[in-house]
């Protein structure tokens, strides 16, 4: 697979290029401040937000295959219009496209989500990934479009190092009782997203693990896993103490789960002390 990762420096990106060159293939990837110290990479600087650019890197690549992990939770620019800019660069490559969007789409009013549930979403973040998803499957109807729910690692993830921060007292905040979610592992994730990349399926899947926990229960689990006093984690309610945001989000990855050999696991079993390592 001759495979260009955008946003290959983030926190999935970084998987997906670490999984794609254990398999032998030639990957690029792109960074917007900093690469990735992966070798055996090509790095590029990318700035999304521009077409002309995004336009011209695909140009000059060629790549059979891309994989769009970038986005800026605060900028629509980055978040809609870049995943648009991606999307035309692909289809005039004829490169396979796979688009990564989030279950931040969803307003939380009906609970549970799969892959036919139409997006609503209630903050600014989810209507830029809702954009996106729309503009990706009116430029190229052949693409997937991947969304996703909470990502965690082995420790470096941005909930993990939360996690661990409120655990220390060295952070102020509270882990949200009401917020529930369908976390996934990291490296679940970048391999299904791999597959499907090779695959000859197209329009949305869901990727997500098959529990569903607050932030609050999440951290639980981390902290176990950690050995952190689970009993110092503050609670608190987004209804009550906000930012304000969908409470109950279950993606249903039941049909896309069907189609994939990458097993996606809940946190319960990714996050059991026992296996990790």
């Amino acid at each position: 697979m001759d495979l260009l990762v955008v946003g290959g420096s983030g926190f999935l990106g970084r998987e997906v290029v670490r999984q794609a060159r254990e398999t032998g293939a030639r990957v690029t990837a792109t960074f917007h401040s900093r690469a990735s110290p992966i070798s055996d990479v090509d790095w590029r600087a990318l700035d999304i937000r521009h077409r002309d650019e995004v336009t011209a890197l695909v140009t000059r690549l060629r790549p059979a295959t891309i994989i769009n992990a970038a986005y800026r939770q605060a900028d629509w620019a980055t978040t809609a219009d870049g995943g648009m800019h991606v999307a035309v660069a692909a289809a005039a490559a004829d490169a396979r496209l796979v688009h990564v969007s989030s279950d931040a789409i969803f307003s939380g009013r009906a609970g549970r989500y799969d892959e036919t549930s139409p997006p609503d979403p209630t903050t600014p973040y989810g209507a830029a990934k809702a954009a996106a998803e729309t503009a990706v499957k009116g430029i190229d109807p052949a693409a997937v479009i991947a969304r996703t729910s909470l990502i965690i690692g082995d420790g470096d993830s941005v909930h993990e190092q939360l996690v661990h921060a409120l655990a220390s007292g060295t952070s102020t905040g509270v882990l949200f009782t009401d917020d529930i979610r369908c976390p996934v592992h990291v490296g679940d994730l970048a391999s299904a997203l791999l597959e499907l990349a090779a695959s000859a399926h197209s329009g949305i899947h869901h990727v997500a693990g098959t529990d569903a926990l607050s932030r609050h229960q999440l951290g639980g689990l981390i902290a176990r896993r950690d050995g952190l006093d689970e009993a110092a984690l503050p609670t608190g309610q987004r209804a009550t103490n906000g930012p304000p945001g969908p409470l109950d989000v279950r993606l249903d990855c039941t049909t896309t789960q069907s189609r994939l050999t990458t097993r996606l696991r809940g946190a319960h079993e990714f996050l059991n002390p026992a296996r990790r390592g």
